[in-house]
């Protein structure tokens, strides 16, 4: 039997390396949905949005991360993720996200700037999906 093919991954956040290491398989929330990179994928860029990103390493470790909006790289077999926050489901404060949410809907039901309004969504996305992921852990 052959050897497993694997590419290079490193995801940074604003304030910590996440990963970094051999990787099976990455699936990032991108702006057109989902976006999945496997070993010898070409080459590209592509923005990314709050939401799940799921790994699996070379060893066949599955590794979930609630992550905030971003872009990703593709280049020579080794891919680059800068988001601004990645977080393990079983690390996030339910009753913080819960609170953020709250906060990211009512900023959206008052008039606000353009600026204001897409920064309000993306608020209300993040929070969305680590109260999500942190559910499916409890």
């Amino acid at each position: 039997m052959g050897e497993i093919s694997t590419f290079g991954l490193e995801l940074f956040s604003s304030s910590q390396i996440f990963y970094k290491g051999r990787a099976r398989f990455i699936n990032l929330p991108a702006t057109d949905g989902g976006h999945t990179f496997l070993p010898h994928h070409e080459n590209v860029i592509i923005a990314l949005v709050p939401g799940t990103t799921k790994i699996v390493t070379e060893t066949g470790e599955e590794i979930t991360a609630v992550t905030g909006s971003g872009f990703a790289e593709m280049i020579n077999n080794r891919v680059q993720v800068f988001v601004h926050s990645a977080e393990h489901p079983g690390e996030i404060d339910i009753n913080r996200a819960k609170e953020a949410l709250e906060r990211a809907e009512e900023q959206l039901r008052q008039k606000q700037s353009i600026a204001e309004y897409h920064r309000s969504k993306m608020e209300l996305a993040r929070a969305m999906s680590r109260l999500s992921e942190a559910g499916k852990r409890k």
